[in-house]
């Protein structure tokens, strides 16, 4: 069998199998998350738990006086900050702040591709939490979220970290990028539904991880996915004329003002500082 074609079949057959390692949830992500979950959790009990993550606490602090939150007065605590953020939103951006403790990798080439996927995955995410939250500000209606919105964004790629994980025990398919990159994605969007699942987290995250990727999979209504592929063509798309096309349904539905929304202070601007707060 040719490298080309070793390590997708193994990857195949380990999904078929049911045998596809999958990488488990943060600790501190599955402690802040059932924290939520329990009727009789308070503020401070969050603040105790998020508080045994120094880094995660200097993040929520740092989300808590951002853009994100639209707020203009600092805190300058973790209780403050959990305060304002709020107990619901608090476990959806506390676990995408936890899961860049994932992509890691003893493997330099691995470790690069991690890092990249990642950096990919902020870039996403800010452009789509921006793009959301200028389409919530002029469509009141609106029943999206930007914590759930920035959570799916980070997460659209988790799919990857198993492939990358294998790739890294079949060192001969390194020789060919493009077919690490095939894998990627081909497969990516199965097995992040995959991982969702055993994380028991329900919909829409599934759904999403697993057709952001699929052109054929349409809403009516603007959604989730629709703002992770705003992100991802922002992201990809280098051609003005190509960016344009995919971005035209998007300006004729209404999700983005015009085809050049990101030079808006209300999108590019904030999305800048979005990914700041991110990385």
């Amino acid at each position: 069998m040719s490298a080309e074609n070793a390590l997708l079949t193994i990857l195949i057959e380990k999904i078929r199998t049911d045998l596809l390692v999958l990488p488990t949830l943060p600790e501190i992500a599955i402690q802040v998350r059932r924290t939520a979950d329990d009727a009789h959790s308070t503020l401070q009990t969050m603040t105790d738990v998020i508080g045994q993550d120094p880094a995660l606490a200097a993040r929520m602090i740092k989300i808590a006086n951002s853009a994100f939150m639209g707020r203009s007065i600092r805190v300058t605590s973790l209780n403050q900050a959990v305060t304002r953020i709020g107990f619901s939103q608090v476990k959806n951006i506390a676990t995408a702040m936890a899961m860049e403790q994932l992509f890691i990798s003893q493997h330099e080439q691995i470790k690069e591709r991690m890092a990249q996927v990642w950096s990919d995955s902020v870039y996403v995410t800010s452009v789509a939490i921006a793009c959301l939250k200028f389409y919530m500000e002029n469509n009141r209606y609106c029943g999206l979220n930007l914590d759930v919105m920035t959570l799916a964004g980070l997460m659209h790629q988790i799919g990857a970290l198993p492939i990358l994980t294998e790739a890294e025990r079949y060192q001969t398919v390194f020789g060919d990028p493009r077919f690490l990159d095939q894998a990627l994605d081909s497969l990516t969007g199965q097995i992040g539904a995959a991982i969702m699942r055993a994380w028991d987290f329900a919909e829409p995250y599934p759904d999403i991880v697993q057709n952001w990727n699929n052109p054929s999979y349409l809403s009516a209504e603007a959604g989730y996915i629709d703002f992770v592929r705003i992100g991802v063509i922002s992201r990809t798309v280098a051609d003005d004329g190509q960016r344009f096309t995919l971005l035209q349904p998007y300006v004729e539905r209404g999700l983005v003002p015009d085809l050049h929304f990101m030079k808006l202070p209300e999108i590019g601007g904030v999305s800048e500082e979005i990914k700041a707060v991110l990385s």
